[in-house]
């Protein structure tokens, strides 16, 4: 049994609605920060901005980019935990297949991962 159906339905509907919720807030973010263009509209336009104080500019340049993209990431997950949550899936680790505990999906409703194999992987990505 899947964490997924252990939960009961007011838990559920709580977790998809901090999830639908999240998923608007960064879309509506996205939206602002980028005027409505995709990320490489968006990084031309800073290019362009940039003028004569180009190098100067490289690490507001950075931040911005890596901002717009730990957005997507995020928007990306949400999908993820959107459609596990559909199938059924949603609440079991993607790499070791334990349950994540309430608290933590709780605290982070998009969350793939156990603490554990989380903290695995983002050892990995450093």
């Amino acid at each position: 049994m899947t964490t997924a159906q252990k939960f009961d339905l007011p838990r559920r509907a709580a977790l998809r609605t901090a999830l639908m919720q999240r998923q608007e807030a960064l879309l509506a973010s996205q939206a602002l920060h980028t005027d409505g263009g995709t990320r490489v509209q968006h990084a031309r336009e800073v290019l362009l901005q940039d003028g004569d104080d180009a190098p100067a500019r490289d690490s507001d340049r950075e931040i911005d980019l890596v901002f717009t993209d730990h957005e997507r990431q995020e928007l990306a997950d949400i999908g993820l935990a959107l459609q596990r949550m559909d199938h059924g899936t949603y609440g079991v680790c993607l790499d070791c297949s334990a349950d994540i505990p309430l608290a933590r999906l709780e605290v982070m409703p998009q969350a793939l991962r156990c603490l554990a194999c989380e903290q695995v992987a983002e050892g990995a990505n450093r």
